[in-house]
């Protein structure tokens, strides 16, 4: 994948990109505001078209050189690092699984102009089942309505599409779900609460009542309980770790710098905090493999439906997720530890701060405890190594 594309003149590098998230990440933070600056650099990159076949008009980059590209956002602003991986898992989505004329054009169009696409798929009173709906497409001739309670869109308000999942129809069970583009401005969003987090907190992603009208040919082929499985989940947990895997880059580096420069008004005598940088390095090689084997593992099987949707893929994806989210905790915090006050300081150039608040997000906003719940109801029956 590349930065710069021969038919498109108007690009920017990605250290130009990475120049400025780094610029405007404290001020996101800060205000809990949408990173427009760095989205426009995304943009501004065709970064935002990375996953789009070439054939489609995108990069056609493969999900490791998207990760690589989300780990090297995340060191320099997790919330826009975030915004860029969940457009990726819906971009992918609609790649993988978007096959009519409808969507080859609505991909056609993204590559083009590359707006945002968001992700409607939980919803009130589901208990936080994806894979379960409230809300049912309505028909009305060619064309469909949608109205759903959604207790999170991040960066709704920011997004130009909206992919909200629903029950096929009216007379459908919960489990019955399909996957449907709301393109705007066929996409009315009330808010219904408001953002403001510990951390990510430039993801701005409060709740929104959602209503919606498309053509029916907007409803993707595909059920969404395979569009989950094989694409939509795998993708967003690799690159979601990616994205974490940044915040610990950036974590280790200040704590390498702290070690180094305490090294240096001792020579030939390590200081004691260099122990503790080798046993945190030891964590981040630990969550590097983590990321891109995974990431690897998806690539190898991508194209075989059946290994995608098996039960032992689902535990090792959903795995990738817990130990990624655990390991940035942890190493962000082993960070703080060894840089002391310097780290505990907003106003030190080796602060820590963002990146713990940033990463205690990445346990939560996809709740660990409900991988794993769903991971032991799996493993009951799991019988592959």
């Amino acid at each position: 994948m590349t930065t710069t594309q021969d038919h498109r003149t108007e690009t920017i590098s990605l250290p130009d990109v990475l120049a400025i998230l780094r610029e405007h990440a404290h001020s996101v933070d800060r205000d809990a505001r949408f990173p427009s600056e760095s989205v426009a650099a995304l943009r501004a990159a065709n970064l935002l078209a990375a996953a789009i076949p070439v054939e489609l008009g995108g990069d056609g980059a493969t999900l490791t050189e998207l990760a690589h590209t989300a780990r090297a956002l995340g060191a320099e602003c997790a919330s826009t690092a975030m915004i860029f991986v969940m457009h990726q898992s819906q971009i992918l989505s609609l790649v993988r699984h978007g096959k009519s004329d409808a969507m080859q054009k609505l991909l056609h169009h993204i590559a083009e102009e590359q707006p945002l696409v968001a992700s409607a798929t939980t919803e009130i009173n589901i208990g936080g089942d994806v894979r379960s709906s409230s809300c049912a497409v309505e028909y009305d001739g060619d064309r469909i309505r949608l109205s759903k309670n959604a207790p999170v869109i991040s960066y709704g308000e920011y997004a130009e599409i909206i992919l909200a999942t629903a029950r096929r129809s009216v007379d459908s069970p919960p489990s019955d779900q399909v996957l449907v583009a709301c393109v705007k401005p066929d996409v009315q969003l009330e808010k219904t609460g408001n953002w403001d987090t510990m951390g990510f907190r430039g993801t701005c992603s409060p709740g929104f009542m959602l209503d919606a009208s498309a053509p029916s040919s907007n409803i993707l082929g595909d059920n969404y309980g395979d569009i989950s499985a094989q694409t939509m989940l795998p993708v967003a947990h690799v690159l979601w770790a990616s994205a974490w895997l940044g915040i610990a880059d950036a974590a280790v580096s200040k704590a390498r710098r702290f070690v180094q420069k305490a090294a240096r008004r001792t020579p030939g005598t390590p200081p004691p905090s260099a122990l503790r940088l080798a046993e945190l390095m030891v964590l981040h090689e630990q969550m590097a493999d983590t990321v891109f084997m995974s990431a690897s593992k998806f690539e190898e099987i991508a194209d075989d439906p059946q290994q995608l949707s098996a039960l032992g893929f689902a535990l090792k994806i959903n795995a990738t997720k817990v130990t990624a989210s655990s390991l940035v905790i942890q190493i962000v915090g082993q960070a703080l530890q060894i840089c002391g006050i310097s780290g505990y300081r907003e106003d030190s150039d080796l602060s820590i701060g963002r990146h713990l608040r940033d990463a205690h997000g990445s346990a939560i906003m996809v709740s660990n405890e409900r991988i794993l719940g769903h991971n032991s109801q799996l493993a009951l029956i799991f019988k592959g190594k």
